[in-house]
């Protein structure tokens, strides 16, 4: 019971068709739901911006999608809006066995900054209250999946690993989004932060 599998942002934008959609994104759902036949414990993080999010491009005037630009907590790529509270996008992916879900985490909720991690918010600082509650339940084994694998699962299984998890990144199982070379980099950072990855 020291195990739990981690299923990162398989929400509807992040799919083909959505917002910031993720290529093939919705083929992991059936692999996904099987794996979660393994685990006693699952856990769902979902995406849950307020309109107007400080990450929108659409929140800066002159700016466009997947640009860059610094927030009081450093660097910050915007996004096209997505994942807005409540909207279609911002829902699992309806293949998605969110039954099995002992726990939803919420995150990005906070208008003025970012949330990738499934541990703390984009300052590094802030919670999200996952450390906590995994702590209380005495698991020390992640297992992660989900979208993207450069962006929320890469710095969910970073965090994770700094706070002490043994952390196994799924590969097969997540796809990734590709800016700038950003799954390289994603992929090297999880290594040397001793996340194993099959």
């Amino acid at each position: 019971m020291t195990q739990a599998l981690i299923v990162i942002d398989v929400q509807n934008d992040f799919c083909p068709g959505g917002a910031l959609a993720v290529d093939e994104g919705n083929q992991i759902v059936p692999g996904i739901n099987a794996l979660m036949e393994e685990f006693a414990t699952v856990i769902l993080t979902q995406d849950w911006h307020p309109a107007g999010h400080s990450s929108f491009a659409s929140s800066h005037p002159g700016m466009a999608p997947f640009e860059m630009t610094e927030m009081p907590y450093g660097p910050q790529v915007l996004w096209p809006d997505h994942c807005v509270q409540g909207t279609m996008g911002a829902a699992f992916h309806p293949d998605l066995n969110t039954n099995r879900a002992d726990m939803i985490v919420r995150k990005g909720f906070r208008r003025s900054i970012d949330s990738y991690s499934a541990f703390f918010e984009n300052d590094h600082r802030t919670p999200t209250g996952l450390h906590g509650y995994l702590q209380e339940r005495g698991i020390s084994e992640l297992t992660m999946v989900g979208l993207a694998t450069d962006f929320c699962v890469n710095f969910s299984a970073v965090d994770a690993a700094r706070l002490g998890y043994d952390v196994l990144v799924r590969e097969g199982l997540c796809k990734a989004i590709d800016l700038d070379g950003s799954l390289e980099a994603a992929m090297n950072g999880m290594k040397d932060a001793g996340v194993r990855i099959a």
